[in-house]
Order: structure tokens, then sequence, then C-alpha cells
């Protein structure tokens, strides 16, 4: 019996990849003003990012709809299959509602799971689905072990400005001006399912410190689980600086960094410039 991995575009998967990898993709809508897009689909992140930079308004972007859900679980259950779904988080957004409404009459065959995170965070514990998948997990174990190990899930972010937060409503005027002349980067974490502060940084070299000692702090990285660093914007040249400054945490441990990029979910509320890391935690 095959089994199915539902994943939304909030896990910043390529849609091409998802498509290499045997796996559902349904995507979130991010509305430019009247104009609304695919994520992922009719909408590339660059692309996201060009209108984002020279856009006036802020985007807002919308849920996967139960309509959207129910006709793939249609299609499974009539082809006698099972699936896992993996949903961005419940609090920060209505998808993983929306995968639970379209659940009636499924509950035999479809597993949803809220990741209780978002971008890079959802990610690894959609790359975690898969490993479980290819050993022969069924959707309900894989579900089970995704309920619990994504509780040792960290999401650190390392935001360039201040502006989009400022946009958005989340700070004052005031405050992103005086942090804008002081250069301060927030350092931002999923807690709880929720968008969380842990600390500012003066400049971006001590935004990677705190980056680095943040994640001793969590007792470190575990190798033997799925593990990717992010950015937003058109390029990678400050996650570089900061893998270049946290070598010693990398070199040994890992042959290749998987490096995503962060699309519009989270990229509407901290703009171009942030950098990610997300990992299990030993």
């Amino acid at each position: 019996m095959k089994t199915h991995i539902i994943i939304d575009s909030a896990c910043d998967m390529p849609k091409a990849e998802a498509d290499k990898l045997g796996l559902d993709f349904l995507p979130l809508k991010t509305l430019f003003g009247e104009t609304e897009y695919l994520d992922g689909i009719t909408l590339t992140p660059f692309q996201f990012y060009e209108k984002l930079v020279e856009g006036d308004c802020l985007p807002t972007t919308s849920q996967v709809s139960p309509y959207d859900f129910e006709q793939l679980y249609e299609q499974i259950k009539s082809a006698g299959e099972t699936a896992v779904v993996i949903t961005l988080s419940a609090k920060l957004s209505g998808t993983y509602s929306s995968a639970n409404i379209a659940l009636d009459g499924y509950e035999d065959c479809i597993h949803v799971v809220d990741s209780e995170n978002v971008c890079a965070g959802e990610l690894i514990l959609v790359y975690e689905a898969i490993r479980l998948r290819d050993q022969g997990l069924s959707a309900k174990e894989i579900a089970d072990e995704l309920d619990k190990k994504k509780k040792k899930v960290h999401l650190l972010a390392l935001l360039d400005t201040l502006e989009y937060l400022k946009r958005g409503g989340r700070i004052s005027k005031t405050a992103a001006f005086a942090g804008g002349l002081l250069s301060i980067k927030p350092v931002i974490t999923i807690q709880d399912g929720e968008v969380a502060i842990l600390g500012k940084a003066r400049g971006s070299k001590n935004g990677n410190n705190m980056l680095i000692e943040l994640i001793n702090k969590s007792n470190g990285i575990d190798f033997s689980m799925p593990l990717t660093l992010g950015y937003t914007g058109f390029d990678d040249s400050l996650l570089q600086k900061y893998i270049k400054d946290s070598s010693h945490i990398w070199e040994g441990n890992i042959d290749t960094l998987p490096i995503s990029v962060v699309g519009s979910t989270i990229g509407t509320h901290v703009g171009p410039g942030a950098i990610v890391v997300a990992y299990f935690q030993k």
C-alpha cells in the first residue's frame, strides 16, 4: 500500500524537489493587492522578493483550503492508499485547520500532523517523514513519530532589517528607526508554534555569534537527523558569512550543508537578508 506525504508550500521545498521525492504539494496563496499567486507554483521566491522590495503594499498570505485537501484525500482513498499530512504551525495559519476540516470520512486513511513550525523548521520534519516512509513505516506510524520528534526541532533566524516587522505592525516606527540607526539584528525562533524574539544583536558579526551561542545552549545539533540552513532575499552572502563564522560546528560533522530559500509565508514578515538555521537538538 502506497503511503503519501502531503506538504504545504510554507515548508519552502521547491515544487520540483517535491515531485522528485514523490510528495503531494499544496500551495498557500500570496496576494499582492488584488493579484493572487500560488506560492511556489506561479510565484518563485525570487519573484516574491522582487515584488516585496519594489512594491508599496505588504503582501498577505492565505491558507490552503479544505476543498484542496479534500480533493487530494478522495484521490488517495479511492486508490486504497494512505497519507500523512504535514502543515505549518496551527498558530500561524489556518492550513492545519483546513486539513482537519477536510478529514471527515477519511480518518481511516489520512493522518494530519501540526509541525508547530514553519519554513526550515517544517522542512526538516518533512525530510524526516521521507526517511521514515522509505524505511517502510505506515502513515499512522510516521505521524506518531513526527508528533514526538517535532518537540526537538529548533529554528533560529537572524533578521537583517526591522523594516518589514514595522510594515506588518509588529513593531513601532520609532523602534524600527532606532534599530536601524543602531544596526540592531533581532534573533527569532518558533516556540510552541509561535514566533518569539530571543534577543537583539548589534551588527551581523554579533548576530552570528548569538546564533552559535544559542545552538550550544540547546545542547547542540543531532547530526544523525535532517538539518537545513536558509536565507531570504536574492543572494546567500550573509548566510555564507555565517557558515564561515560557525565553521567549527559543521566541519567533520556533515559533508554538505543543505540550503533552502525562505518563501513568502515568512519572507513577508522578515524581508530580505535574514538567515535561518533549523535542526533537531541532541
